[in-house]
């Protein structure tokens, strides 16, 4: 990926670059992400950011309508339906502990992380537990799958509305993302950031009215930062040449092996979260690439990760 992102740069640098010949890159990356998360390839936008996708999904949302979210979750997940307000848009927040158990009728939609950000939990009772509930009482449904996508085997085709940054586990460069919408919901969404490439034939859809957007998903698109894509396509091929499932058993086979060595109970994410005084400070004089979320360390373990990083954490750790 790395490689082929360097190519694509020289032959920026030296006015080689042709803009057309990356409309077959964003074809293919978005035939990727299809296939990853399981739905059809026309299914699928393509973006540059999460809160581009909720926002577009709260803009569509009747006034007054009522929302459930997790109190702790990624703000690009909250602050786009928070700014509704002013239409009466209501945001109710609670822990992610009981947002299923609190879908009921009058909600209208309930829109969460697949896993959170700051520690990695999953939706407790898992994603089909949260589908079936608002199946139940006729709720919407969105998720941010940016923390899952790439390791957490994930069905797109279960949810209502999903966006996916791929510069997390899909290992891909900052600037390119990913909306997946349900047939049935694709014309409540307004396309409200509709430009060239959302056309039904993008190469001519560059100049003048009328108004001619693509049937499918793709009317959503927004143009895409080509040399991200470059960088993306590459690393959704490997991501699907390793297969989701394996990389799921080495990741969490991974973490897992860190919380035993730290006397941390097994858990389902593969992310660890480690609340201990200077631990931060003693991972960088180790050289371990880690963060500080929610007052813990946070660590996350992918593909590239071995045994010999979990020993690295662990002895910096003190276990």
């Amino acid at each position: 990926m790395v490689e082929a992102l360097a190519g694509a740069i020289e032959i920026w640098r030296t006015g080689r670059a042709e803009a057309a010949d990356y409309d077959a890159l964003v074809d293919r990356a978005r035939r990727r992400f299809a296939g990853l998360v399981g739905v059809p390839p026309e299914r699928v936008a393509i973006g540059n950011q999460v809160s581009t996708f909720t926002g577009l999904v709260a803009a569509a949302l009747p006034d007054g309508a009522h929302v459930l979210a997790a109190e702790e979750d990624f703000t690009s997940v909250l602050f786009p339906f928070l700014a509704h307000a002013d239409r009466g848009v209501r945001v109710e927040t609670m822990p992610l502990d009981r947002l299923v158990n609190a879908i009921r009728p009058g909600v209208n939609l309930v829109a969460v992380s697949a896993v959170q950000s700051a520690d990695g939990r999953l939706v407790p009772g898992g994603l089909d537990g949260l589908a079936s509930a608002a199946a139940r009482y006729g709720c919407l449904t969105y998720v941010d799958a940016t923390q899952a996508v790439g390791w957490l085997p994930f069905e797109a085709d279960r949810f209502d509305f999903v966006s996916c940054a791929a510069y997390k586990w899909l290992v891909s460069p900052r600037g390119s993302a990913f909306g997946v919408v349900r047939p049935e919901r694709l014309e409540t969404l307004r396309p409200l950031y509709a430009g060239w490439y959302a056309g039904a034939d993008p190469w001519t859809s560059i100049y003048g009215p009328p108004l001619r957007l693509a049937r499918e998903s793709r009317r959503l698109d927004i143009s895409p930062a080509w040399l991200s894509w470059v960088g993306t396509v590459y690393a959704l091929d490997l991501l699907a040449e390793v297969g989701i499932a394996s990389i799921h058993r080495h990741d969490l086979g991974l973490a897992n092996a860190l919380r035993e060595r730290l006397g941390l109970p097994r858990g389902d994410s593969a992310i660890v979260t480690v609340a201990t005084e200077g631990g931060m400070e003693r991972l960088r004089a180790a050289e371990v690439k880690a963060s500080v979320r929610a007052g813990a360390v946070r660590l996350s373990f992918h593909l590239h990760n071995t045994e010999s990083d979990v020993d690295a954490v662990a002895r910096a750790l003190g276990a």
